[in-house]
């Protein structure tokens, strides 16, 4: 066995507002098949897909055990079938760890997320909180992430007008990606005029309601050439939860993202992110933290984030050129869609948005109010 893990092919839909025109299952068949014409893999338990990883919410879905709705159409049935309910970028670790293990050679992975079912994303969000002293005062993840937002804000120096910027780019970025959610180019007056939807985090600092699907065979190093000849290395990954009770946490630390990165940047043998890697892509679900969590991975100085967006940092270290999570990926799948732009960038197929000679991505997701879980992946070509 070897010691490396290959993501062999991936497909996906389109990112949109509102997916009423299809279930989930499917938006997974979409991707499902194309991943089987790309590859040639087979459900032949002696040599192909033995086993799935896959990614979905029982209160995003609407039903309990939401997996259940999916066994059969990512081909499931009688075979191994593993579920992540929180960002599908740790499923992605799982299934590398299913590999490096010995346990599999070829696994599957599939995650969906359906935003726009749920009668409303705050009160789905409330629901990850202590039922006895958070849930009854409101507590969900846009009024947690506006406390981070304040703090962080004075701590780093970050402005309106900066956060105005990081918008205005994500935007841009995202005109350039075909798969990104069609959610319009903005000027710097429309995001400042935005109204606040919890202070002070307005409506176009916060990522929008999006339906998404995707799909990724991974293998073992062995049996790459069976599948591809372009593949695309996992060779970092890291994760780390930050305290549960939000009194009880540093909301500007970067903890949980820091202790991520020294397992995951051990692990590729990473120095330092800002030469050392290539394309990043970070999971800015609210427009502060795209500065913030640049802090965390080493692209910025502590407190810093304000001085490192005035200087162009973002686009000197090719952050986010797919339009980021602000952009619109659902809550579940935003890190995958940061390792789906680090897939492109490093088979060379991003288009317009082409980063020349890219070998390595970081990929980060997060999961929790306030960035409480955070997860870090790195690829290379």
């Amino acid at each position: 066995m070897g010691n490396r893990v290959a993501i062999c092919a991936m497909a996906q839909v389109k990112n949109e507002p509102n997916v009423w025109y299809q279930r989930f299952q499917g938006m997974l068949l979409d991707c499902l098949e194309p991943i089987l014409q790309q590859t040639g893999v087979t459900y032949d338990t002696d040599k192909g897909i033995r086993n799935i990883v896959t990614c979905s919410d029982d209160v995003f879905d609407a039903r309990t055990i939401s997996d259940n709705g999916m066994t059969d159409v990512v081909g499931a049935h009688f075979r191994g079938e593993e579920k992540t309910a929180q960002d599908g970028l740790n499923g992605l670790g799982y299934a590398m760890a299913c590999i490096l293990s010995g346990h599999d050679d070829v696994v599957l992975f599939m995650g969906h997320c359906k935003e726009s079912q749920t009668e409303s994303r705050n009160m789905s969000t409330n629901l990850a909180y202590d039922p006895f002293f958070c849930r009854p005062v409101g507590m969900d993840f846009l009024n947690v992430n506006a406390f981070q937002a304040r703090a962080y804000m004075e701590k780093a120096g970050v402005t309106d007008e900066h956060l105005a910027e990081v918008v205005v780019r994500s935007r841009e970025n995202a005109a350039m990606n075909p798969f990104a959610r069609e959610s319009g180019k903005v000027t710097k007056e429309d995001v400042l005029n935005s109204p606040f939807l919890a202070d002070p985090i307005r409506e176009l600092h916060a990522y929008p309601v999006t339906d998404w699907a995707v799909g990724m065979l991974l293998c073992c190093e062995e049996r790459v050439k069976e599948f591809t000849d372009n593949p695309v290395w996992i060779t970092g990954f890291g994760n780390c939860m930050d305290r549960y009770f939000v009194g009880d946490r540093d909301l500007t630390s970067n903890f949980s993202l820091k202790k991520a990165c020294e397992k995951a940047y051990g692990m590729a043998g990473i120095k330092d992110p800002k030469s050392d890697v290539d394309v990043i892509e970070l999971s800015d679900a609210y427009a502060h933290q795209l500065p913030m969590l640049a802090e965390g991975i080493g692209l910025a100085g502590e407190g810093q984030g304000g001085k490192w967006i005035e200087s162009g940092g973002p686009a000197k270290a090719n952050v986010n050129l797919s339009g980021g999570m602000l952009n619109g990926n659902p809550i579940m799948l935003g890190g995958v869609a940061r390792a789906v732009e680090g897939y492109i960038q490093l088979r060379g197929e991003a288009g317009d948005r082409q980063v020349d000679g890219a070998k390595r991505a970081l990929a980060h997701g997060t999961t929790g109010g306030a960035c409480q879980h955070q997860t870090v992946l790195i690829l290379e070509k």
